[in-house]
This record gives C-alpha cells, structure tokens and sequence, in this order.
C-alpha cells in the first residue's frame, strides 16, 4: 500500500513538474530531501516527531525551502506533511525517478564485470546494451572478478549472462556427459 501511495504522490509531483516544465530541478529536490532523510538523523528524527505539528513542519519546509526550490514544489512537500506522508519522501523519489525513466524510454542495468571499466568502454557498453534493448541503458558497474571475464547485465527481472565462468561451467557441464 505504501508503494502505490508513494506512486501516486511521485504522479502528481511529475504533473506539476511539468507543468512548469522543470522535471529535471524536482527530481532533483525531491531526491535530495529523500537523501537527507536517509543521512541526517536530526532531520528524520524531526519529520517523525508526532509531538511536532504538521504546521510547524511545514512552516520549516516553507522557510528552509523558499526561495531555493519553487513555490509549487514547495506546496506539494506541505500537503504531504499535512496528509502525514512525509515520511515516505525516499519512496516518492524512487518513483518519480521510474516515472521519468518509463517516460523517456529509460532503463537501469546492474552490470557486473571482471576488471573496472574506461569511460569509453563503459560508453561502447550502454551503446551496445541500448541497441539490444532497445531503450536508452544506463548501466550501474560492478566489478566481481569471480566472474573470470565477460559480462553479466540485469535489467529488472532479466539476466543475460555472458560471463567466462559461466561458458566454462556449460563446458564442463556438456564434457560430464
């Protein structure tokens, strides 16, 4: 229940984003307060105070926030205080940012490989891997060399592995026969 709630908070934030055409800048925001949350126990600490009012809250965002983030960002933020869901601001994040990657034809893949990766490599990588997919990739790199060589791309429930180990262990495993 809570994911759908934070789906559609992140929905309405998008549409006021675009409404002044400013995706970019509340991704961001939105993003760096659901950062703070998760780094400053200070500040968690304050949004899951019951004994500090929700006005209060907000007159704090108001005043932290104005003039730093738009008057209609700032709103939004408020009326999840008020509604007490501030506390699911990472989640909102999360989902704002599928949001515009589904909006923009965007998808995430956890890329694992035997040794770190050039720039331009990395680049040849997305390139190729957007190709197959079919839709902008942006590959997140991590280096195992357990893999041996090759590659190994997730990209949400799919796995295309590619990986030396894994064509040595079908070797083996057709050699066994």
């Amino acid at each position: 229940m809570q994911s759908t709630i934070a789906r559609n908070y992140a929905e309405a934030l998008l549409a006021l984003a675009a409404k002044e055409d400013a995706r970019d800048l509340y991704g961001a925001l939105i993003g760096a307060l659901a950062d703070l949350v998760g780094r400053d126990e200070v500040f968690k600490r304050f949004l899951e105070a019951p004994q500090v009012s929700g006005a209060k809250k907000n007159e704090v965002f108001g005043k932290a926030l104005g003039g730093h983030a738009p008057a209609l960002f700032v709103r939004f933020l408020q009326k999840m205080v008020t509604n007490g869901r501030q506390m699911l601001l990472d989640a909102v994040a999360t989902e704002y940012n599928n949001l515009r990657d589904a909006e923009e034809g965007r998808v995430h893949a956890r890329v694992t490989v035997s040794r770190a990766m050039s720039d331009a490599d990395r680049d040849a990588l997305a390139e190729s891997l957007t190709k197959a997919i079919g839709k902008t990739v942006v590959p997140h790199l991590h280096v195992n060399p357990a893999i041996l060589g090759g590659v190994i791309v997730r990209v949400g429930d799919t796995v295309m592995d590619g990986s030396v180990r894994r064509r040595l262990s079908v070797l083996k495993a057709g050699m066994n026969r």
